[in-house]
């Protein structure tokens, strides 16, 4: 009788590296799991990403919570806990791993979803509803308009974006600015409006510099306008007194959209700062299209 070479149907045991006391059911609610257990490949890239974005997460957190440790006694009892604002939120995966991995363990402490789609919204206050997650607040509204909301804290202590596209990261980055955040984590998405600009200004900007050879054909716009907003907003937040720190995400098999800005609040605006990104407005005829994403430049807001 020949031996069967069949592979068995059973559930394979999960094969990704998961943290002591993370929830299996988390993960099956998210449809990061199949309710047998089992991770496809387009789930796995997505839990990767997030657990590695996590991992940035997770260092500033704990820097935050051993600084507030080592406040005096008054000031730690009018402390109500870490919060967390993620921007862009969408199905909260970020939100809702951040919250089982860091928050759940503590007696205090807040998470604030931020997204537009309500559906979304509904859903993510169910699930949290449904795992116990208390400390987790979903709002319906966008980045720019959350800043107003009377369900926000006046200050939020981390903003974190993945993904949020174009404009909405500079709308996180304004966000952070007002609520006096002291670290901020951003993974930029579909950078158009510097393209936009380029392109409008084309005929002007290609008779002005050599430097417009860069843009002149659309993939490149496309490109240097990426890249050149991401520029102008590690040099705005080093006006604003952050030190800056950018770096992949993940490997670039797995996202395109792969650059992650890390930001932390020092209280010492860069010298210069300001001047170079009003040099590198200048050079691109970019100062009075966008003048209004970076107002009071070099101004201390905290």
């Amino acid at each position: 009788m020949k031996k069967n070479n069949a592979k068995s149907d059973a559930p394979k045991p999960l094969d990704l590296d998961l943290r002591p006391g993370q929830s299996i059911e988390l993960l099956k609610e998210l449809h990061i799991l199949t309710r047998e257990g089992k991770l496809n490949q387009d789930s796995r890239r997505k839990l990767k990403q997030v657990l590695h974005l996590f991992q940035f997460i997770e260092k500033i957190l704990k820097e935050l919570s051993a600084e507030d440790a080592a406040k005096p006694a008054d000031a730690q009892a009018r402390h109500w806990g870490l919060t967390l604002a993620d921007h862009g939120a969408g199905k909260s995966y970020l939100g809702f791993i951040v919250y089982d991995l860091f928050f759940k363990a503590l007696s205090q402490g807040h998470i604030y979803g931020i997204e537009t789609r309500a559906e979304l919204v509904e859903a993510s206050r169910a699930l949290a509803q449904r795992l116990d997650f208390k400390r987790m607040v979903f709002l319906n509204t966008s980045v720019a308009e959350s800043s107003q909301s009377d369900q926000m804290p006046a200050q939020i202590d981390v903003v974190t974006a993945l993904h949020a596209c174009d404009t909405a990261t500079d709308d996180a980055i304004a966000f952070g600015l007002l609520k006096k955040a002291r670290a901020m984590v951003l993974v930029p998405c579909c950078q158009a409006e510097v393209a936009a600009k380029l392109r409008q200004n084309k005929a002007l900007n290609v008779s002005r510099t050599p430097l417009a050879e860069l843009w002149r054909h659309p993939l490149h716009t496309r490109e240097i306008g990426s890249q050149l907003t991401n520029v102008l907003r590690c040099l705005y937040l080093e006006s604003k007194g952050y030190t800056v720190t950018v770096t992949e995400l993940v490997g670039w098999e797995h996202s395109m959209k792969n650059e992650l800005i890390l930001a932390r609040y020092t209280g010492r605006p860069k010298a210069g700062a300001a001047d170079r990104l009003h040099a590198l407005l200048s050079e691109f005829g970019l100062s009075e299209a966008l003048a209004f994403r970076y107002p009071s430049l070099g101004s201390d807001q905290h």
